[in-house]
Protein backbone atom coordinates (compact mmCIF):
# COMPACT_ATOMS: atom_id res chain seq x y z
CA UNK A 1 0.00 0.00 0.00
CA UNK A 2 1.61 3.46 -0.97
CA UNK A 3 0.42 6.06 1.27
CA UNK A 4 0.92 9.98 0.24
CA UNK A 5 0.14 13.36 1.51
CA UNK A 6 -1.79 15.12 -0.46
CA UNK A 7 -4.66 17.85 -0.59
CA UNK A 8 -8.48 17.31 -0.29
CA UNK A 9 -10.91 20.16 -2.31
CA UNK A 10 -13.68 21.13 0.39
CA UNK A 11 -15.39 25.19 0.32
CA UNK A 12 -17.85 25.93 -2.72
CA UNK A 13 -17.69 27.10 -5.78
CA UNK A 14 -15.13 29.72 -6.79
CA UNK A 15 -13.87 29.78 -2.75
CA UNK A 16 -11.91 26.45 -2.16
CA UNK A 17 -10.00 25.40 0.69
CA UNK A 18 -8.55 21.98 1.26
CA UNK A 19 -7.34 19.72 3.90
CA UNK A 20 -3.84 17.97 4.06
CA UNK A 21 -4.70 14.52 3.87
CA UNK A 22 -2.44 10.95 4.68
CA UNK A 23 -4.06 8.68 1.85
CA UNK A 24 -3.83 5.54 0.47
CA UNK A 25 -2.84 6.26 -3.22
CA UNK A 26 -6.02 4.68 -5.02
CA UNK A 27 -8.05 6.14 -2.99
CA UNK A 28 -10.01 9.07 -4.81
CA UNK A 29 -9.00 12.91 -3.93
CA UNK A 30 -11.87 13.21 -1.59
CA UNK A 31 -12.15 9.65 -0.34
CA UNK A 32 -11.42 7.45 2.37
CA UNK A 33 -8.07 9.01 4.68
CA UNK A 34 -5.86 7.79 6.85
CA UNK A 35 -5.33 10.78 8.83
CA UNK A 36 -5.77 14.86 8.18
CA UNK A 37 -2.57 16.61 9.06
CA UNK A 38 -3.00 20.01 8.12
CA UNK A 39 -5.38 22.42 6.14
CA UNK A 40 -4.41 24.87 3.27
CA UNK A 41 -6.48 28.34 2.39
CA UNK A 42 -4.94 29.39 -1.12
CA UNK A 43 -7.49 32.84 -1.02
CA UNK A 44 -5.46 35.61 1.15
CA UNK A 45 -7.37 36.79 4.06
CA UNK A 46 -8.11 40.39 4.70
CA UNK A 47 -4.30 40.45 5.96
CA UNK A 48 -3.42 39.80 2.57
CA UNK A 49 -1.84 36.00 3.65
CA UNK A 50 -2.66 32.90 2.79
CA UNK A 51 -3.13 30.25 5.51
CA UNK A 52 -1.50 26.71 6.40
CA UNK A 53 -1.66 25.22 9.40
CA UNK A 54 0.22 21.82 9.62
CA UNK A 55 1.00 19.64 11.88
CA UNK A 56 4.87 18.77 11.80
CA UNK A 57 4.97 16.10 14.00
CA UNK A 58 2.74 14.06 12.08
CA UNK A 59 3.82 14.75 8.49
CA UNK A 60 7.42 14.44 9.58
CA UNK A 61 6.40 10.75 10.97
CA UNK A 62 4.42 10.04 7.83
CA UNK A 63 7.71 10.99 5.53
CA UNK A 64 10.34 8.64 7.90
CA UNK A 65 8.09 5.75 7.40
CA UNK A 66 7.77 6.03 3.39
CA UNK A 67 4.83 8.25 2.66
CA UNK A 68 5.56 10.75 -0.62
CA UNK A 69 3.90 13.92 -0.44
CA UNK A 70 1.79 15.25 -3.82
CA UNK A 71 4.03 17.90 -5.85
CA UNK A 72 1.71 20.90 -4.47
CA UNK A 73 2.28 19.23 -0.95
CA UNK A 74 5.82 18.99 -1.49
CA UNK A 75 5.38 23.04 -2.75
CA UNK A 76 3.84 24.15 0.48
CA UNK A 77 5.95 21.67 2.72
CA UNK A 78 9.46 22.96 1.16
CA UNK A 79 8.13 26.58 1.74
CA UNK A 80 7.18 25.44 5.42
CA UNK A 81 10.67 24.56 6.08
CA UNK A 82 9.49 20.98 7.08
CA UNK A 83 11.16 19.74 4.24
CA UNK A 84 13.94 20.68 1.69
CA UNK A 85 12.17 23.37 -1.43
CA UNK A 86 11.70 20.49 -4.55
CA UNK A 87 13.66 21.63 -7.62
CA UNK A 88 10.76 22.93 -9.84
CA UNK A 89 10.59 21.00 -13.39
CA UNK A 90 13.10 21.80 -16.20
CA UNK A 91 10.71 22.49 -18.79
CA UNK A 92 7.09 22.16 -19.92
CA UNK A 93 5.56 20.80 -23.07
CA UNK A 94 4.04 24.08 -24.22
CA UNK A 95 7.56 25.38 -23.84
CA UNK A 96 9.38 22.50 -25.53
CA UNK A 97 7.08 22.87 -28.87
CA UNK A 98 8.79 26.87 -29.90
CA UNK A 99 12.17 24.83 -29.46
CA UNK A 100 11.22 21.62 -31.59
CA UNK A 101 9.90 23.66 -34.84
CA UNK A 102 10.74 27.40 -34.26
CA UNK A 103 9.21 28.86 -37.48
CA UNK A 104 5.84 27.13 -36.89
CA UNK A 105 5.23 29.06 -33.87
CA UNK A 106 6.56 32.09 -34.94
CA UNK A 107 4.48 35.63 -33.29
CA UNK A 108 1.96 36.91 -35.55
Amino acid sequence: MTVRIRLARFGRKHLPFYRIFVADQKAPRDGKHIEQVGHYDPLPGNDGNKRLALNVDRIKYWLSVGAQPSQTVGRLLGQAGVIPKPVPPQSTKTQERGKKNPDKFKQR
